[in-house]
């Protein structure tokens, strides 16, 4: 079967809604003074009566991002350096719910767009309770490539609710999820490394149970596929409307703690596009449709990966082969 060049990609006009499509086209803004896009992904959740945990994902590439600024509604209340994608917001009142935006800044001062709002809502607080959650369930962890290990846990109990988990990377917090979740995804670690990590909960009173056990665990060393964070469940084929071929894709996004909101599609080894999702991302199967010219008989190789919260590139999925029927 004869291949020929893939013409450039033209979205589906039924996903305009839903997804937008980054080119190579030029822009007319001059380099370096081009101010950072709004961050993708932000998310906003209780991690107490008292507190709320705010987590976006950290931008790369052009230009350059000296650091993020976080809003309670119009109010600047923190400010975060450009490496890292997430911070607790403190001193807030129970029972209240809170909008939060960020905003990045480049590292010629110039400060981008505010991202979606995100709201969360802290629970009641409790009164005079001075009674900590207990210490959560064995901790367990595996590698899952050279930059990222999966950890889970047994659940704490609390006399009222236990509202969140923190993650510790030796005696630093790094992370927060809910008090529902006993799992979690820690991306960004360096290759052929040594880490230990800690859980503890909290309840709405703040009261934080003991540590967990330790979990030490040592990255993958050099780069690897990172397979552990590859989209799963690809599939690809064709479809045929109005005289021309469409290449249809769908999968599984990666698990990760954080909103996948952008892909890289791989035509022939190559990249073809990369996709950004305008609203909000599907946490289950996602699908997409693109444009692949009117001639039958066109074979191409195709696999896509995600870029993760902490703004690194996940592994590539399966790469699928399909061809436009004749």
């Amino acid at each position: 079967m004869r291949r020929v060049p893939i013409p450039a990609l033209v979205l589906v006009p039924l996903l305009c809604g839903s997804l937008l499509l980054t080119a190579a086209c030029g822009m007319d803004e001059s380099p370096g003074r081009r101010p950072p896009p709004a961050p993708a992904g932000v998310t906003a959740a209780a991690g107490s009566a008292t507190s709320v945990h705010v987590m976006w994902n950290r931008a790369s590439g052009e230009p350059e991002i000296a650091g993020y600024e976080v809003y309670r509604g119009r109010t600047k209340v923190k400010d975060v350096p450009g490496g890292e994608h997430m911070v607790d917001i403190t001193r807030l009142e129970p029972s209240t719910t809170y909008v939060f935006t960020v905003r990045a800044r480049g590292a010629a001062g110039d400060l981008g767009p505010p991202s979606a709002e995100v709201r969360a809502t802290t629970p009641a607080a409790a009164r005079a309770d001075r009674r900590a959650p207990t210490r959560p369930g064995r901790l367990d962890g595996k590698v899952v490539g050279s930059k990222a290990v999966e950890l889970s846990w047994g659940p704490s109990t609390d006399d009222r609710d236990v509202v969140s988990y923190d993650i510790l990377r030796g005696d630093s917090k790094i992370h927060s999820v809910g008090g529902a979740q006993t799992a979690a995804v820690v991306t960004g670690l360096r290759p052929g490394t040594r880490y230990s990590f800690t859980v503890r909960a909290r309840d709405a009173a703040d009261n934080v149970s003991p540590m967990s056990r330790a979990v030490r665990l040592t990255t993958a060393p050099g780069t690897d596929d990172g397979r552990g964070t590859a989209p799963t469940g690809f599939r690809a084929g064709t479809r045929r409307a109005d005289g021309a071929y469409s290449i249809e894709l769908s999968w599984i996004p990666p698990r990760t703690d954080g909103v996948i909101t952008e892909y890289e599609i791989q035509l022939d080894g190559r990249s073809a596009t990369t996709l950004v999702w305008g609203g909000t991302p599907p946490r289950g199967r996602a699908t997409y449709s693109f444009y692949a010219g009117r001639e039958a008989g066109v074979s191409y190789r195709v696999r896509i990966r995600a870029k993760l919260p902490d703004g690194s590139w996940g592994g590539f999925s399966a790469e699928r082969t399909v061809t436009t029927a004749g």
